[in-house]
């Protein structure tokens, strides 16, 4: 298929979901386009995935990390919308075809955060608290730091899952920390868990826009927008994600920074049983990263006896 050249003039349409959370950070993916090219005129279309419209079903069943993006991707191979704008952590492994994640815009704290009721650190919880989260790697990072705890799987946006808090439904939560700066929450956080531990999502902090492939302008326009240093660190946390093989079914955590020359990649992953974790951490020169983020991947799965690629 060759280069798609828009037929009319902007403005862009820019796909999104609806929640408070989303829309914030749709707002700072438009401010950066902006900065680059201020006269293009872009409007805001909301997508509901089935991950917002359904917050009981376990993530795993509705379709893993896609069900954040596959409604999105739908409307941009389908004309709706002409770009898409992403939590990069929701994406799958693999894109649908037509479709590329042509910029990283922003990356904030990829930290996980905790949020307890009496403003508890984790290790100062009572025993048999009971901790919220909807992710597999956050449960079996809590159940190995704090056995004693009763880890309870909580869906929903941000602010659902504070009101549950609030209520009464849980003790504590475990929330990306970036979510939270960016609704101006961050003065719930109770501690921040080191990412040498509780190692982040692969593109956890991390802002993205898709778009579909063949079209040339806006691939143009995106790059200008594309932060070089959060793209490398992105891309290098997919390369790991991609050869791993999965998302949801399994505890997988990639966290890259790019220094000077060299790319140090923090990488864990677990069993499906949520019973088995191994952790492992390098740095090598930049052009060395994503052949390293694939063995590590390799490694960490013959650690754990995994010899098929982990389930999405």
């Amino acid at each position: 298929m060759g280069a798609r050249m828009r037929s009319r003039l902007p403005p862009f349409r820019v796909g999104t979901r609806g929640s408070r959370l989303a829309r914030a950070q749709t707002e700072l993916a438009l401010a950066a386009l902006k900065r680059v090219s201020p006269d293009t005129a872009l409007e805001t279309v909301v997508i509901t995935p089935a991950g917002d419209r359904d917050k009981t079903t376990p993530l795993s069943i509705l379709g893993g990390q896609g069900v954040f993006s596959q409604e999105l991707h739908e409307a941009l191979l389908e004309g709706r919308v002409d770009l898409a704008v992403h939590s990069v952590k929701d994406l799958p492994s693999e894109l649908p075809e037509g479709i590329v994640l042509a910029a990283i815009v922003a990356r904030s704290d990829p930290r996980d955060a905790l949020v307890s009721r009496a403003g508890f650190r984790l290790a100062e919880l009572p025993s048999g608290a009971r901790v919220g989260t909807s992710s597999r790697r956050r449960q079996a990072l809590l159940r190995r730091a704090r056995p004693d705890l009763v880890v309870a799987d909580v869906r929903g946006n941000v602010d659902t899952r504070l009101r549950k808090l609030d209520s009464g439904e849980v003790d504590a939560v475990v929330l990306a920390a970036t979510g939270l700066h960016r609704l101006g929450w961050e003065s719930r956080v109770a501690e921040y868990l080191s990412p040498d531990i509780f190692v982040p999502a692969p593109g956890q902090g991390a802002l993205g826009i898709t778009c579909r492939a063949d079209d040339e302008e806006l691939r143009t326009l995106l790059e200008q927008a594309h932060d070089p240093v959060a793209g490398r660190a992105v891309e290098v946390e997919r390369a790991f994600l991609r050869a791993i093989g999965g998302g949801c079914q399994a505890p997988i955590g990639a966290y890259a920074t790019v220094d000077r020359g060299h790319v140090t990649l923090r990488a864990l992953l677990g069993d499906s049983a949520l019973k088995r974790l191994e952790w492992r951490q390098l740095t090598v020169p930049d052009e060395q990263a994503l052949a390293a983020a694939r063995a590590l991947a390799a490694e960490l799965k013959a650690a754990l006896g995994i010899g098929e690629a982990v389930r999405s």
